[in-house]
């Protein structure tokens, strides 16, 4: 297996972000309404709308939901520097909390703290729409082989 190196990763899979958000249909990232707006060479962007399915009954912005957007994110980019036949599993993510947020959407940037062959780990900041810190999170994925889909 061949990934970028650690100081220059570069995302493998041309996929844009329609194509992404094509993938995450009837999925929960479909679900909360995350929508990945931005592909770069090895970042990766989405937003998220803070609405009656992200919010918790205090009417501010889930914890919870805000850990989906990063993980998202992470998620994605991660299986986005691989090559076909490989892809990336969560083994750790955490977030620290810094702003609720009522309305809107929240703005999440992703980029990579280390790309390896075995496990990668990628910063997540996510924004209110002024630009102001909301949660930032840190996941790191484990490489592994692709298994083939479960025949339906």
């Amino acid at each position: 297996m061949s990934v970028p190196s650690a100081s220059q990763p570069r995302f493998r899979r041309g996929l844009t972000a329609d194509q992404l958000n094509r993938n995450h249909e009837n999925t929960v990232v479909g679900l909360l309404g995350i929508e990945i707006t931005e592909v770069g060479q090895n970042t990766l962007k989405a937003r998220m709308p803070v609405d009656r399915r992200t919010v918790q009954p205090a009417g501010i912005l889930h914890g919870g939901a805000s850990v989906t957007l990063a993980e998202t994110l992470g998620s994605v980019a991660a299986w986005l520097c691989l090559e076909e036949g490989w892809t990336a599993v969560g083994l750790d993510i955490n977030a620290n909390h810094l702003r609720a947020v009522r309305e809107g959407w929240v703005h999440g940037h992703c980029r990579p703290v280390h790309v390896g062959r075995s496990t990668q780990v990628w910063q997540i900041e996510i924004a209110d729409d002024a630009g102001r810190p909301v949660c930032t999170s840190r996941i790191t994925m484990a490489v592994v082989p692709q298994k083939p889909a479960p025949a339906a």
